[in-house]
């Protein structure tokens, strides 16, 4: 396909790859960073400047953004950076991100604020600027709707749970839910939403020191997302890392149990009971290690 695509949080790890791999791919590059630490404090131009300086000396199209993209601000001039430098947009994958950990007891209400504006309403803008642009061409010409894509980062940790990441399990939850959403509503205007959970080693998974396979692995699949081959897929879910793919299906609802307007307890528990013996339960929560509370 090729055009012109936004990356955010593409100044280190999984974006810097996505960066790098979608400009060999022939896509001029947009690369948002903010350059923060990974809790999200001291912002700093190098990382985004860096990897625009990489896929220049590689032969590719290349302008860095230094931007915030949690606010409204930040969200509309990445946008207008794109359409400004190279006169499109086609493509936004959103996956800057931040990480606050700790157990439930012992995280504040600034931890979760932080990750949840960064993740979520980061997602959201940056999705909400670009499906304007793209909503407009589609009015513009009914007749030619756009090829558009987005690309969103949710996590294993947002899918099934994390012991310690409760914040950052909300808000890739919500990411989940919100490609879902994004998916049905602007499929009118020619965009196609979709999100993965990658599995890779960065400052985010340090916790996990080497048993995490390279950043670089995760890119395929959104080379593939965002190609014709991909024309047709919208609001799916895929866990991809270490050169495998696994197509999330997500939560669907089982058997419809009926009961009368005033069954008690003990009625729900014997109509409940035997349901609940033969489902299969959900993925467990994974466990780091001791956890204190």
């Amino acid at each position: 396909m090729g055009g012109v695509v936004i990356v955010t949080g593409a100044g280190r790890g999984i974006g810097r790859a996505h960066a790098r791999a979608l400009a060999e791919a022939g896509w001029s590059v947009v690369v948002n960073d903010l350059g923060v630490a990974a809790d999200g404090s001291a912002p700093a131009s190098g990382p985004a400047d860096e990897v625009v300086t990489e896929i220049g000396a590689a032969g590719g199209q290349a302008v860095a953004d230094h931007g915030d993209i949690s606010t409204e601000a930040g969200a509309t001039a990445l946008v207008a950076t794109a359409l400004d430098r190279f006169g499109r947009l086609d493509a936004v994958v959103n996956n800057a991100g931040i990480l606050r950990s700790g157990l439930i007891l012992r995280t504040t209400v600034a931890d979760w604020r932080a990750v949840l504006e960064v993740h979520v309403l980061g997602t959201m803008l940056v999705t909400q600027a670009a499906a304007r642009h793209w909503r407009d061409l589609a009015k513009g010409d009914p007749a030619r709707l756009p090829d558009a894509r987005i690309v969103n980062t949710t996590s294993t940790a947002g899918l099934y749970g994390f012991v310690g990441e409760p914040a950052y399990s909300a808000a890739k939850a919500a990411i989940a839910g919100f490609t879902l959403t994004a998916a049905a509503e602007l499929g009118r205007y020619g965009v196609k939403v979709n999100a993965i959970a990658p599995a890779a080693a960065t400052r985010l998974t340090a916790w996990a020191g080497d048993q995490l396979p390279r950043p670089e692995l995760v890119s395929p699949i959104v080379i593939w997302l965002l190609s014709d081959f991909a024309a047709s897929v919208t609001g799916r879910i895929f866990e991809v890392g270490g050169g495998e793919i696994r197509l999330v299906e997500g939560w669907r609802a089982g058997r419809t149990i009926p009961h009368g307007a005033h069954a008690d307890a003990a009625t729900i528990d014997a109509l409940i009971g035997p349901e609940l013996a033969m489902s299969t339960a959900p993925v467990p929560a994974f466990v780091p290690g001791e956890q204190e509370a």
